[in-house]
């Protein structure tokens, strides 16, 4: 018998996490992401897709670019995946963020949940979340 917990079975436990574990398209963003390649990241995205970062919303490549451009690449935004769920098709990807964007009035660790949907192998909505646990 093993003192392992159990895991819930929709998460990936972060340990044997691998890009085979979420859509092709969520892990090559993902890996853009990491290398700061705008032309990748943008590679990633439908023509009309949606961000909502920080309660913003960017609609469409060229909206979208600018924000990669000024926020993830500007920045020097890496992400290092600590959990993946397939909730019904949509992939949650919780990651702890790093870079040079300020960080006034944020956690030293900071996790922040990105919830990505995806048709015909592109990325048609992703919104970007710091949650917070319920207090009940």
């Amino acid at each position: 018998m093993t003192d392992t917990p159990a895991l819930d079975p929709r998460v990936l436990d972060h340990r044997a996490l691998d890009q085979t574990a979420m859509d092709a398209v969520v892990a090559e963003h993902l890996a853009a992401v990491n290398a700061c390649d705008e032309d990748a990241i943008m590679a990633t995205f439908a023509d009309d897709a949606l961000v909502n970062d920080a309660h913003r919303e960017f609609w469409g490549a060229e909206a979208i670019r600018r924000w990669v451009a000024r926020e993830m690449v500007g920045d020097r935004v890496s992400i290092e995946v600590t959990e993946v769920i397939d909730h019904h098709g949509q992939a949650v990807v919780r990651g702890r963020y790093n870079g040079d964007f300020d960080r006034t009035n944020l956690p030293d660790e900071l996790i922040l949940t990105n919830y990505f949907t995806v048709r015909d192998g592109k990325i048609v909505t992703l919104i970007v979340i710091r949650n917070t646990p319920a207090s009940y």
